[in-house]
């Protein structure tokens, strides 16, 4: 099933979101609601929550007077790292269980008001943000829901800055103008990459990298690239000895094509077929067959260079997931070209050059990576290896 995690600052909008996500066919699990559930009158939680913070958090009627708790806790750090010691484990059990309870094939949303601050994000397939300036949040929470100014601050001071939200955002939804524009984007996200990714999770299907062309650098890659990685090292689990951005996208400045190459390094060829199918759970299905990167000396030997390749199944983010042993020649040779780009602005530019060459004499992007090879056996690979002696460069240890 696709797990989609939808977040965004108080005040955005994201219960609007929710609510039409939910109307598209999207299984809905509200932490909000949960978070509710889980200390309403002659629960667990209430008598937890009671314990911790008194009677003057309950109404007359015994249930949670949740304006008074938000004034004991909302401007004071520790007091909610308490309240989170409670409600939290609580919260958590209930969403496992509705989303377990989903019919296979669902996409699931959960709207999750502090994903971001509880460093959720790669549990999720994809992360989706509602986003509003703080100004207009602070405005609608005065104005709309007749909270106090002080209240309405202490609330947005105690999340997520906009930068730390956006920075986690797969997706962002913009909810500075009207309801109707919001819902348009989220018909949008929905019809053009919600579903297409749960038909490509469903069936293991990766997605293909767009026609050949190369963009200049884009800033987005380094943070695309590590929401990925999160995610692998996550499906991977104990198997990881070490995940890594790799490949022109991971060199600042050096024009590329708009797929991300990760690496996952392994232990062993048979720990990373023992991981295949967590991966493309999480959504990095496995390319069937052979793998093996081009040998290039000392290491003339294929059988030294095999790896095991997946892709992305996110329509909107080509990745090629190539994943090695720790140690191999391949797992050097993509961390050495890497760090030798990002080191010498006389070599980047060579290999620029190289690229728009090639890319406009090659009519598809496989024919382009075949065609770069010799340069990288009969070029590159001696100057890389020239410059790591000089740097004294070594490959992590993992």
């Amino acid at each position: 099933m696709l797990r989609v995690g939808l977040t965004g600052g108080i005040g955005a909008g994201k219960s609007t979101a929710a609510r039409r996500l939910e109307e598209l066919g999207a299984v809905l699990v509200d932490a909000d609601a949960i978070a509710r559930e889980v200390v309403a009158p002659g629960t667990p939680g209430l008598a937890a929550v009671v314990e911790r913070f008194g009677v003057g958090v309950l109404t007359p009627e015994g249930s949670l007077d949740r304006q008074a708790l938000g004034r004991v806790v909302f401007g004071d750090p520790a007091q909610r790292r308490r309240l989170n010691e409670v409600v939290h484990p609580l919260v958590a059990r209930r969403r496992a269980e509705l989303s377990e309870a989903a019919p296979p094939g669902s996409i699931i949303v959960e709207d999750v008001p502090l994903l971001v601050e509880n460093g959720m994000g790669a549990e999720y397939h994809l992360v989706a943000v509602v986003h509003a300036p703080v100004a207009e949040r602070r405005r609608r929470l005065v104005s709309d829901r007749g909270m106090a100014p002080q209240d309405a601050d202490a609330r947005i001071a105690a999340q997520a800055d906009d930068r730390e939200r956006l920075s986690a955002a797969d997706a962002v939804l913009d909810n500075a103008g009207s309801p109707q524009e919001l819902l348009a984007q989220v018909d949008s996200l929905w019809r053009e990459r919600l579903v297409p990714f749960a038909d490509n999770l469903r069936s293991g299907r990766r997605v293909h990298g767009p026609p050949l062309a190369l963009l200049p650098h884009q800033d987005r890659w380094a943070g695309e690239a590590a929401r990925a990685l999160a995610r692998v090292v996550r499906a991977a689990g104990g198997a990881a000895r070490g995940a890594e951005h790799v490949g022109s996208t991971a060199v600042p400045g050096l024009a590329a094509k708009d797929v991300l190459d990760l690496q996952l390094s392994v232990p062993s060829l048979r720990a990373a077929d023992a991981v295949a199918s967590d991966l493309a759970a999480a959504g990095f299905p496995r390319a069937p067959g052979e793998w093996w990167d081009a040998p290039k000396p000392p290491e003339p030997d294929p059988s030294r260079w095999r790896k095991r390749l997946h892709g992305g199944a996110d329509p909107a983010r080509p990745v090629h997931l190539h994943v090695r042993v720790h140690g191999s020649p391949g797992w050097r040779w993509a961390l050495l070209f890497r760090d030798w780009l990002r080191a010498d602005a006389a070599a980047r530019d060579h290999y620029a050059d190289v690229k728009r060459e090639l890319a406009e004499r090659c009519a598809d992007a496989a024919q382009y990576a075949e065609a770069k090879e010799p340069w990288f056996t009969a070029v590159a690979h001696e100057r890389a290896e020239r410059w790591a002696e000089g740097a004294g460069w070594r490959p992590p240890a993992g």
